[in-house]
C-alpha cells in the first residue's frame, strides 16, 4: 500500500484582511474604544409601530394582547434605546405610562357585576393598534406600486414642429337661410309700392356675381345683394348664388361656426382664371 501523505501543519487562523494583507495576530498597539461596537435597532416610527412589531413578532392575536408580557418587552426596548444613547421622544414614555396603567387596572380585583358593565382596559389600545395597522398596511401597498423615477422611466421625445391646419366648418342650409332672411329684412326698407315691370335674369346675375369674385378674394354674402332692388332682386341674386354653388363654381365658407358667410371662387376655377368666354356662356 502506498505510504500516507504527511499531514500538513495547521495553518494559523486569519483574523482580518487589510489592503490584501492577511493578519493572523492582533497588533500589540491596537486600541478598541468602548463605543466601537454599537447595537443597531430596527427603525420604528413611533410607539404604536414598536407595539405592532412586538405583536407581529410573536404572532399574538391583536384582540387578546397579554399586557404584562408586551409591557415587559416594550420597556426592555426602551431601556435598550437609552443604553445606546438614543434620544427618546416623549410619546414613547407616554405609551409606557399607558401600558403600566392598563396593566395595573387589569390586576385590580373586580366583582362579577363590574366585569359585565366595565369596558376592557385594553379596548382603546386595541382600537388604536388596529387603526394604525390599517394605515401602515395601506402605506406599504402604496410603496410597492411602481413609481415614476424609481421603477419606471418615462421616455421624452421632442415632438416635430407641425403647422396646424384650420378646418373650416361647412355652411349649412339653415345658416344660409338665416343670412337670406337678414337681407330680405334690409330690402323691405327700400321696397317701393310703384308697380313696374323689371326684367331680371338669373343667368345675368350669375355673371355679375362671378365678375365680383374675380381675383379669388372673399366677398361677404350680404354684400352680393342690393337692397335697392327690393325682394325680387334679392331672390334673383340668391338663386344665382345657389346655381353657382350647384355648378361648383363658387363655395361658401365661414371662419368659425355662426360667423358671417363669405363667398369665393372655387380653387380649380380660380386656377383656370375664368375667362370672359365662360362668363358670357353662363350669361347666355
Amino acid at each position: 500500500m502506498p505510504a500516507e501523505a504527511p499531514v500538513d501543519q495547521a495553518r494559523p487562523e486569519q483574523l482580518a484582511l487589510v489592503y490584501g494583507q492577511a493578519f493572523t495576530e492582533l497588533p500589540q498597539d491596537l486600541y478598541i474604544p468602548p463605543d466601537a461596537l454599537e447595537v443597531f435597532l430596527e427603525a420604528f416610527e413611533g410607539p404604536l409601530d414598536l407595539l405592532l412589531y412586538l405583536i407581529r413578532k410573536q404572532n399574538i392575536d391583536i384582540l387578546d394582547i397579554p399586557v404584562a408580557d408586551i409591557t415587559r418587552q416594550y420597556m426592555g426596548y426602551v431601556e435598550l434605546m437609552k443604553t445606546v444613547h438614543l434620544e427618546l421622544a416623549a410619546e414613547y414614555l407616554v405609551m409606557a405610562a399607558m401600558l403600566a396603567e392598563i396593566k395595573s387596572r387589569m390586576l385590580l380585583p373586580r366583582s362579577s357585576e363590574a366585569v359585565e358593565d366595565e369596558e376592557d382596559p385594553r379596548a382603546e389600545l386595541i382600537r388604536r393598534l388596529q387603526e394604525y395597522e390599517r394605515f401602515k398596511q395601506a402605506a406599504e401597498e402604496l410603496d410597492d406600486l411602481p413609481r415614476v423615477g424609481r421603477d419606471l422611466q418615462v421616455p421624452l421625445l421632442p415632438a416635430p414642429q407641425a403647422r396646424g391646419r384650420t378646418l373650416l366648418p361647412e355652411v349649412g342650409l339653415d345658416e344660409l337661410l338665416l343670412a337670406m332672411a337678414e337681407v330680405l329684412q334690409r330690402a323691405e326698407l327700400f321696397e317701393s309700392h310703384q308697380v313696374s315691370r323689371e326684367l331680371l335674369s338669373t343667368r345675368e346675375r350669375m355673371s355679375d356675381v362671378l365678375e365680383r369674385l374675380q381675383g379669388g378674394a372673399f366677398v361677404a354674402f350680404v354684400e352680393l345683394f342690393s337692397a335697392e332692388e327690393g325682394k325680387l332682386g334679392v331672390v334673383v341674386t340668391f338663386m344665382a348664388i345657389l346655381e353657382l354653388v350647384k355648378e361648383s363654381l363658387v363655395e361658401l365658407v365661414q371662419n368659425e361656426p355662426f360667423t358671417p358667410i363669405h363667398v369665393r371662387l372655387r380653387g380649380e376655377v380660380l386656377e383656370e382664371s375664368l375667362s370672359e368666354d365662360v362668363v358670357e356662356s353662363i350669361a347666355e
